[in-house]
């Protein structure tokens, strides 16, 4: 494994900004999550670190070495898509073993069965070694893609919303089955996703992308606790971060436009009067929400509370909220 850096990197297609500016690291042995909504540059950014494409300007870096000059080949990168890239006449074993029987590689046949099967051992699917890729179901075909890229051994691991095409519990468990397998092998992992799920429960550090800007690079809580902009706030946190008027709650600074407030960070009990619009009973807990004047808030209330669409109901922040000025930056 191996430390990648980008350093102010940029890149245009025609007129179109892709990326601006863009510098950070990738540390050895970390899962790093690009978050962002389609055309915030985080495919773009995968194309720089596995040589696909090479900035405007700026570098990327591998252990402090400027491969400018370097292929994906030499870069040693193993990319995993959203389609499965698989040979659907081979069966999942030749699948597996056919990068390893690629010329660069050289792969002496014993080390390419003990490969195979340690890969397969490792996805949970060495029973189905001997079907066609045609035979499997989508979460298999997508552990046998996924198994394409570990067989490699590379650097760093690059995929492109490999979950994405998958149903909703099979995208979970294979959220946990990666992040298992990430930390088993202490492999660099970058991730890219819109799915801020993915990205709270697998990242150690998150990039959050906005039109071609690096907004925030940090650890899930870090961006959670401490965003820098509403825009930072809004990726993370389901639900999404309560954005209101600064002036509708007391002791806000000057100079600030809006209040973030948490969900959880909302008291029930006194200050500005609202009404429940919708109550929604999830078992460990109860959302509410709200209306207060002209802006809809959702709160956490006890699970066993007896809240009723149409109840009157006041609300205040828990702890200090978050202040942000005009132009959306965070200002305390």
């Amino acid at each position: 494994m191996a430390e990648f850096t980008l350093q102010n990197v940029s890149k245009s297609y025609g007129d179109q900004v892709a990326l601006e500016n863009v510098s950070m690291t990738i540390p050895d042995g970390s899962f790093v999550v690009l978050l962002g909504p389609t055309g915030a540059g985080k495919t773009t950014t995968l194309r720089m670190v596995s040589g696909l494409d090479k900035p405007d300007s700026g570098s990327v870096l591998i252990n402090g070495v400027d491969v400018a000059s370097q292929s994906p080949s030499q870069r040693n990168v193993a990319m995993v898509f959203q389609q499965y890239s698989l040979y659907p006449h081979l069966s999942v074993r030749d699948n597996l073993a056919f990068p390893l029987k690629s010329p660069m590689l050289k792969t002496p046949p014993d080390d390419i069965i003990r490969i195979v099967d340690k890969v397969a051992e490792t996805l949970q699917i060495s029973h189905k070694l001997d079907n066609k890729a045609t035979e499997l179901s989508g979460g298999e075909m997508q552990r046998v893609s996924i198994g394409r890229a570990l067989v490699r051994n590379p650097q760093i691991y690059l995929m492109d919303e490999p979950l994405s095409s998958l149903d909703a519990k099979l995208r979970t468990d294979l959220r946990v089955e990666l992040k298992r397998i990430q930390e088993s092998l202490g492999a660099t992992m970058l991730y890219v996703t819109h799915d801020q799920i993915e990205a709270m429960t697998m990242a150690t550090h998150v990039g959050v992308l906005d039109h071609g800007k690096l907004v925030q690079f940090g650890t899930p809580r870090e961006i959670y606790e401490n965003p820098v902009s509403i825009y930072a706030a809004s990726r993370l946190g389901i639900p999404k971060i309560n954005i209101v008027p600064a002036d509708m709650f007391p002791g806000a600074p000057s100079g600030a436009k809006s209040i973030g407030l948490r969900p959880e960070h909302i008291a029930i009990g006194e200050g500005a009067e609202g009404f429940v619009t919708r109550v929604e009973y999830l078992g460990d807990q109860t959302r509410l929400h709200l209306s207060v004047g002209p802006n809809d808030i959702i709160t956490l209330a006890d699970p066993h509370s007896t809240f009723r669409k149409g109840d009157k109901i006041s609300i205040s922040p828990k702890q200090n909220p978050i202040f942000f000025d005009a132009s959306g930056a965070r200002m305390n």
